[in-house]
Parts: C-alpha cells; sequence; structure tokens
C-alpha cells in the first residue's frame, strides 16, 4: 500500500527533531508489525519494509527453516517447508506478502504506542551521545527530586536528561529544594550494558557541585584569559562549602596569572565566591621553586621559613605564633590543601616552638 503524506511527515518530523529518517522508519516499521499481529492474531514472525523512494508499505509474514522441531510459530521444519518449496533449505525464509487493506483504530493506535516509545529511546539516545561531548563542562539544571537516601535528581537544562548528584557530589551544609535552579559539572555518562554487549535504556549522567572540577570551570567562565588559554591552571583542590585553593601560571611574561583571576578589585574572585555561598577561595601563582610554591600555597597566613626534604617529599614550615591558627586552618584544613596542592607533606609550626627545638631553616625573609 502507498503513503505519500506518511513518508513526507516523517521527513518533516527528522528534521523538526534532528533525528536520522531511517530511526523513524525503524521505528514505524516495528509499530506496523505490533499492530499487524494484534489486529490479525498471525502466528507467524511479521516484519514490515517501508520504502521512501516509492512511498509503499510492505508486510510480510515469515517462518524461518529449522532442524528438527520448530520451537516457535516463528519456525517451519525442513519437512513442513518442502512441502510449500521442494528445495528449501535450513536457514531460508519461508513468507508470503500479507498487505492488509486496512488497519483498524485499535491496530494503529498500537502503531502509534510504539513508534512514540521507539522515537523517544532514539532521542533519549541522540541526547546521550551528544552529553558525552559535556563531560567535565558545566551545565545549569532544576532539581526535580531529593531521595530519602540524599541522592537529589536534576534536569539538566535543555535535553530532558535526569542528572544525579550523590550525596559525596553535593556540597556539605548547602540546602537544596525541589524547583531550585543550580549550576552542575557533569562528571561522567554511565551507559548500562546488557551481556551482550548491547546498551540498556538506563543510561545516567552523574553530576557533582563539590569536586574541584566545578569550581575551574566556573573561573574559566568569568576568567577570559583562562578560557583562551593565556593563563592556565597548575592545579586546584578543594574541600566544598570550606576552601578551594588554585594555583595558576601564564607563559607570558607579560600577564598577571593571578591577577587575571582575582580581576580588578576582586570582582572576578568574589563572582566565584558569590557562587560558592561564600567559600573562600585561594588564588596562587604557581612557581617551580618549592618553598616559594610552599610559602604561597599557605595563603593566607604568613610563612617566616621552611625546611625541604625534596625526597622525601616533606616540608618543615614556620609561622608566627599568632599566625599558627591560620596556617593550620579550622580542622587542619589549610595545610592540607595546601600539601594536595603542591604535592608535598607540610608540617606547620609556631616560631617560639621551632627555635626551641634549634633546627636549621632556610630563611625566606620579611618581603615573603
Amino acid at each position: 500500500m502507498k503513503n505519500k503524506e506518511l513518508f513526507l511527515a516523517l521527513e518533516e518530523m527528522a528534521a523538526a527533531y534532528k533525528l536520522e529518517e531511517s530511526l523513524l522508519i525503524e521505528s514505524l516499521e516495528k509499530g506496523l508489525a505490533a499492530a499487524f499481529k494484534k489486529e490479525t492474531s498471525e502466528a507467524r514472525a511479521v516484519a514490515v519494509k517501508m520504502n521512501p523512494l516509492t512511498y509503499t508499505i510492505e508486510f510480510f509474514a515469515y517462518q524461518t527453516v529449522v532442524d528438527g522441531e520448530p520451537m516457535s510459530d516463528s519456525e517451519l521444519s525442513l519437512e513442513e517447508a518442502r512441502d510449500i518449496k521442494p528445495d528449501a533449505q535450513i536457514g531460508d525464509i519461508i513468507g508470503e506478502n500479507v498487505d492488509p487493506d486496512d488497519l483498524s483504530r485499535i491496530a494503529s493506535q498500537t502503531a502509534k504506542q510504539v513508534f512514540t516509545q521507539n522515537v523517544n529511546e532514539a532521542k533519549r539516545a541522540q541526547v546521550i551521545n551528544e552529553m558525552k561531548d559535556r563531560e567535565g563542562q558545566l551545565m545549569s539544571a532544576m532539581v526535580r527530586r531529593v531521595e530519602p537516601n540524599g541522592t537529589i535528581s536534576v534536569e539538566i537544562s535543555g535535553t530532558q536528561i535526569e542528572g544525579i548528584l550523590g550525596t559525596r557530589d553535593q556540597v556539605r551544609g548547602e540546602k537544596l529544594s525541589v524547583g531550585d535552579n543550580i549550576k552542575v559539572y557533569v562528571k561522567k555518562i554511565n551507559e548500562d550494558l546488557n551481556k551482550d554487549g548491547s546498551k540498556k535504556d538506563g543510561s545516567r549522567v552523574f553530576v557533582s557541585r563539590s569536586c574541584a572540577g566545578f569550581v575551574k570551570k566556573l573561573f574559566e567562565i568569568e576568567v577570559p584569559e583562562l578560557r583562551t588559554g593565556l593563563v592556565k591552571v597548575k592545579s586546584i583542590v578543594r574541600e566544598a562549602g570550606m576552601r578551594t585553593k588554585m594555583s595558576v601560571y601564564s607563559e607570558d611574561p607579560n600577564i598577571d596569572a593571578q591577577g587575571s583571576c582575582i580581576g580588578p578589585k576582586g570582582a572576578r574572585v568574589n563572582a566565584i565566591v558569590n557562587e560558592l555561598n561564600g567559600e573562600k577561595v585561594d588564588v596562587i601563582p604557581y612557581s617551580s621553586n618549592p618553598s616559594d610554591y610552599i610559602v604561597k600555597a599557605l595563603s593566607p597566613a604568613k610563612v617566616l621559613m621552611v625546611q625541604l626534604n625534596e625526597t622525601a617529599k616533606e616540608a618543615k614550615v614556620i609561622v608566627p605564633k599568632d599566625k599558627l591558627s591560620l596556617a593550620i586552618g579550622k580542622g587542619g584544613q589549610n595545610a592540607k590543601l595546601a600539601a594536595k596542592l603542591t604535592g608535598y607533606k607540610i608540617d606547620v609550626k609556631s616560631d617560639e616552638e621551632v627555635f626551641a627545638e634549634d633546627d636549621m631553616y632556610e630563611y625566606l625573609g620579611e618581603d615573603e
């Protein structure tokens, strides 16, 4: 049977949804086959072939010739097959065209349901593929559900894809409610596979607001020099909700990497702090000199002396007594982040206790 209008509608739909027309045709073929079997109670397997060049739709009922006893109505024994076709062989397909004169409303509705389901799956698969290109990027999202276990489900804007914000990827102390519009960092697209390697429907997108990459991407939005590569991030570490330390540098000696990230009167870094609900952010100029790098990493504390053990990657650091708590930070947070940033194990002590031990240190000078 012919249906030019249907094929033209499929062509328009493919353009509107940015889908391959072949995917739509395949989906409709499945829907029509299911509708035909339901309408006619056909026991044999049914295939539908749609030809967009001739605008034709053909229905075909068939059985596959098998060796031994058939296991289903879609199979035919070799003996039965040779009654129909004397030279039939194992694996041959025996069938006939069974084009219906018309499909009832119920059958048409079945075809529509199957078609819609397949189109939605195709659209979802296409969006998932597009999302793979967004791994490591920031995207806007809306909170849809807050589960009893604390996991939050978000809808990623413009995709109708659900993202999973696990408890470890949430910022400590941040309360999110249904309907909140937030930014999320796309961590990973996890595609569940069947045993045969085919994809299941349950592909999941894992997002985060607590990882260091979240802050790095916020800076890339605010700082043009980072986006263009004039300024580069050497390292970034974070304790979400508390503090982030980021070291930056530029290969161009005329560019102030730290100043570019901080911005005029702190405008750029303040915008990041506001987005992070007041989380402290330290932007540090990277130095290839380990002692100098450690001094800067312990910002905002003033460092007096450093003794390095480069083989063990350890550093003993002395600070003024009244700056000891600032250097260590609440719960050891500042010193821990500085250690992660520089790659050195850092032991911070006050000048009072260190000089009492009569150890030797490299003096860095008051100007540092």
